[in-house]
């Protein structure tokens, strides 16, 4: 069995070009809907209510809403389904996961001084899941842009012996070395992955300075087919304290905690060209794995007008991310050599450990109103505002990042979401459902577009013991880009995810 060799990247602006880009800025501030069954059902709308474990995600002051210790558990089945549009061939994949989501528990302290207007502390902790599930997809279709295009940009400008493994030398110690040079880097890789598995050829073969290549490849058009997978296993811890005052005002805030486990595996395969073509088929793999740690704070604010209506007010600020990327990469190809028709593989064995780097997602503002008909049930309507042009990859001062960072500022914008839940309340049953809505976060809006979603659910109350059951469905397109250069098509995503989602809630 082959060794797997480590590599730390020791350069970040050589490296850049490999890790994070807008695309992926997004992905991280884009929201998803998990939590308790009760907060599902109703589709999040809880800045104003609070009196559930996972509606400090909105507002920590509803924490002191609650009248008694409690404790949550949850557990959600994920179901995604992803259909693919790619030059008018279309696919559906679906994942199906299910994961112990969410604990969080509460203590809360009744004053015992007779004249303090400060008459309750609440002390609580959640933990959630932060994504909803697995997910994958695969694409085919029939293309005018073949991936020769993405090893001849990536190659063309460096040295043939920068891009090549030298006379005794192994691809793997080549991939390595190269590697380790500060002044090459991720595209001079690439270069070496096309040169060695014969996609592209140097212009002058006997030239070690040579600095121009051609693609081995000849075609009108190309079978292309494309897979692609994530694995995420983000979660979050939030500590929390709110505090009610003289009976209608809650205030509170959290200390929010992520960590951040991600793995994105996907493949191209490629053949059709014209028969007079040395190349015949490609096959290039890429598995990143991208580590961390995340975080964030809360402040909120619930006030109740009167016995019917209550206000809320929550700011989020900045999450600041801490990142690592690890890459794998191995090629194939079928390739005339002299007249002969031959099976290569490009398999490095090498795992490159990226520099760190940072994310940071700006700052999200709330606003509630919640109408409470006594007993018999309530509606609610949460509004959130965060201006994704303001996200920053770091450091700043990186060549790569800055142009990153101009982007993000020129294409995303402020996005505005909506939340709206209601309950109903039948004796000890309780009817819930809900709507939500938010902006694409690009100006264009065609790259992600708008999220809309809506979930159902009940609940009953023991006394002691709650249940509560929550179904919810989130609907989202976007344009996948195949990859950064060369081939740079798009396959059209139709993403819908729907959660089903058991609660038990125990009285302490």
């Amino acid at each position: 069995m082959k060794k797997i060799t480590t590599l730390f990247a020791v350069c970040a602006t050589a490296w850049m070009g490999s890790a994070q880009n807008i695309n992926d800025v997004v992905d991280y501030g884009t929201t998803t809907l998990n939590g308790s069954a009760r907060y599902q059902s109703m589709s999040g709308a809880f800045g104003a209510l609070g009196g559930d474990l996972s509606s400090l995600n909105i507002n920590p002051a509803g924490s002191a809403v609650f009248n008694h210790g409690a404790v949550t558990f949850s557990g959600t089945s994920y179901n995604n389904k992803i259909r693919s549009g790619y030059f008018n061939t279309f696919n559906e994949s679906t994942e199906n996961d299910f994961r112990l989501n969410q604990i969080g528990g509460v203590m809360v302290f009744n004053s015992t001084q007779a004249n303090s207007n400060w008459n309750k502390l609440a002390l609580a902790f959640n933990y959630e899941y932060l994504n909803n599930g697995d997910t994958e997809f695969f694409s085919n279709g029939l293309s005018n842009q073949s991936i020769d295009q993405y090893f001849l940009n990536n190659a063309n400008g460096f040295y043939l012996d920068e891009i090549s493994a030298l006379p005794g030398e192994s691809v793997s110690d080549a991939y390595y070395e190269i590697g380790s040079d500060p002044n090459l880097g991720y595209p001079a890789l690439q270069g070496l992955l096309g040169y060695e598995g014969y996609i592209v050829n140097s212009v002058d073969e006997n030239d070690p300075n040579n600095t121009s290549y051609f693609s081995n490849a000849n075609y009108t058009n190309v079978n292309q087919e494309y897979y692609s997978s994530r694995r995420s296993a983000d979660s979050k811890f939030t500590a929390n304290m709110a505090t009610m005052f003289n009976d209608n005002i809650y205030l509170g805030a959290n200390l929010n905690f992520y960590n951040i486990d991600r793995e994105r595996y996907n493949w191209l395969y490629e053949d059709g060209y014209n028969t007079n073509s040395n190349l015949q088929s490609v096959y290039f793999e890429n598995l990143l794995r991208t580590f961390g740690n995340a975080f964030s704070f809360n402040v909120g604010a619930i006030a109740k007008l009167n016995d019917m209506v209550r206000v809320g007010l929550s700011y989020q600020s900045p999450t600041w991310y801490n990142l690592t990327d690890e890459l794998q990469q191995y090629v194939e190809t079928d390739v005339y050599i002299d007249n002969n028709l031959e099976y290569i593989t490009v398999d490095p064995r090498v795992i490159f450990v990226f520099p760190d780097y940072d994310v940071q997602l700006p700052s999200k503002y709330t606003g509630s109103l919640a109408m409470v008909f006594g007993k018999h049930g309530l509606l609610s309507l949460d509004y959130s505002y965060q201006d994704m042009s303001r996200a920053k990859l770091k450091p700043t001062q990186d060549p790569y990042f800055a142009n990153e960072n101009t982007r993000i500022s020129n294409n995303l914008k402020g996005v505005s979401s909506f939340r709206l839940g209601g309950e109903y309340r039948i004796s000890r049953l309780s009817l819930r459902a809900g709507y939500q809505f938010e902006e694409s976060p690009y100006k264009s809006g065609n790259t992600v577009g708008d999220l809309t979603g809506y979930s159902l659910g009940l609940g009953y109350n023991f006394g002691a013991v709650s249940f509560d059951a929550g179904f919810s469905q989130l609907q989202r397109e976007y344009d996948y880009q195949l990859y950064d250069t060369g081939l740079t098509n798009t396959t059209r995503l139709d993403k819908e995810s729907t959660n089903v989602t058991l609660s038990a809630t125990i009285k302490l």
